[in-house]
């Protein structure tokens, strides 16, 4: 039987998404949707605002920037391929030959006295390296290093020049590695990033609202703004972190582009369920029926790939750019602390049952801008949880995320007062 909501859950949700956005700068505006095996959203709703500076309602056509939320997408692209014999998990050769660049990549490192300085590089990546954040390479707002490094040579945040922040399988390291699968995907598929989604993913799910490059025509009217956090709490709109790609408007222009499938998909949290309930449902769409990824590749997406590193969420992420992340002190601590926590083909795994309910190897990650996913397989059910706010890890699109899950699992009435235990807060 497919899982399903109770009508006093249901009520519970609209409840929370009202209480979260009835003031502008707690949330200005939510998306919650809920989706189950059968591809049925058992709950959908929006409030607040489409941002901090407008009338405009927040309604379920609202268009997501969803910024690392697209690496599950890409990861499936990938996958797709690897189906096919065209790409290769643990073939270091052919990774090499499609990415030269990455043959000769160096590692940063820092002397005592704090000098930068780069060595050379002991193992070669893989491509389950890049999927899995082994391969060593970093995000500057995650990393101080790296940060200071760009700094030194003034080089840009997504610069495919940067360097490594670890030897590659030796730790994991948030960072610049999608973008290198998505590179992978061009390579050998002959298709921009843009055209292979909408081939081969986004159409056979009949995804109206997915792109990399939102239209003016539909997609930009819907396009939500994107709240700043200020240190004094309030918000208040900003520009756009990809206002460069909303100006990309031609053809041409969009094709000389680097169309980051890592982070760069606009679409409505509704279309990114259809996703999730492709993966609930073994790689079928439940809805088109079409079969978008083997059921055994499916499997091994959500197997944990990373066993040597147990603990590896547990050190806590620091702010190294305040304005894109609040510091990260732990994820999902409510996994015991003498269980391993784990990492699937893109994405984070709770390996057991959380206290919120969710089952074994849960696969789940987010966005930026505070939205978040997960996709419970065990359970039959996963969500979307959508907010459009930075520094990332804010405190109240967190909240609201684990108290959507609570409830989603436990069929309880909203209680008073929040928690946070799933988030380490």
């Amino acid at each position: 039987m497919a899982f399903d909501l109770t009508h006093e859950t249901t009520a519970a949700l609209r409840d929370l998404l009202e209480e979260s956005t009835s003031n502008i700068h707690n949330i200005p505006g939510a998306v919650i949707c809920v989706v189950n095996k059968d591809g049925r959203l058992i709950f959908s709703g929006a409030a607040g605002k489409a941002g901090v500076d407008t009338d405009q309602e927040m309604t379920l056509s609202g268009v997501f920037w969803f910024a690392s939320c697209s690496k599950l997408i890409t990861s499936i692209a990938c996958m797709q391929l690897v189906e096919k014999g065209l790409l290769r998990l643990d073939d270091a050769d052919q990774l090499e030959n499609l990415l030269p660049p990455l043959r000769d990549v160096k590692v940063l490192e820092r002397a005592d006295e704090g000098r930068l300085y780069l060595v050379d590089k002991k193992s070669r990546i893989t491509l389950r390296m890049l999927l899995t954040h082994t391969a060593g390479f970093g995000y500057s707002a995650y990393s101080p290093d790296l940060r200071d490094w760009m700094i030194q040579e003034k080089s840009h945040t997504l610069d495919f020049a940067q360097p490594l922040i670890a030897q590659p399988g030796e730790n994991w390291n948030y960072g610049f590695n999608i973008e290198w699968v998505s590179l992978a995907v061009e390579k050998v598929s002959g298709l921009r990033m843009s055209q292979y989604f909408q081939q081969h993913i986004f159409d056979p799910l009949d995804l109206k609202s997915m792109t990399l490059f939102p239209d003016i025509a539909t997609q930009r009217k819907h396009l939500l703004k994107i709240a700043h956090r200020c240190p004094d709490g309030t918000l208040k709109d900003g520009l756009h972190f990809m206002q460069s790609t909303l100006d990309t408007l031609t053809p041409e222009a969009q094709d000389e582009a680097f169309q980051n499938g890592a982070g760069g998909c606009f679409g409505t949290a509704s279309d990114y369920c259809a996703i999730i309930a492709v993966l609930l449902n073994d790689g079928t769409s439940p809805t088109t029926n079409a079969r978008i990824l083997q059921p055994s590749t499916v499997k091994e997406m959500f197997e944990n790939h990373i066993p040597s590193f147990p603990n590896f969420a547990r050190k806590g992420i620091p702010a190294a750019q305040p304005q894109h992340t609040f510091p990260i002190p732990e994820l999902y601590p409510s996994q015991p602390h003498d269980k391993p926590q784990g990492w699937g083909l893109s994405f984070m795994l709770t390996l057991h049952p959380t206290s919120q309910g969710r089952g074994p190897f849960t696969g789940s990650w987010a966005g930026m801008c505070n939205s978040y996913w997960w996709a419970d397989r065990s359970h039959g059910v996963g969500g979307f949880i959508g907010t459009q706010i930075v520094p990332f890890f804010d405190l109240k699109a967190v909240q609201l995320a684990e108290e959507t899950e609570r409830l989603v699992y436990s069929g309880q009435s909203l209680r008073t007062g929040f928690r946070l235990s799933a988030f380490g807060l």
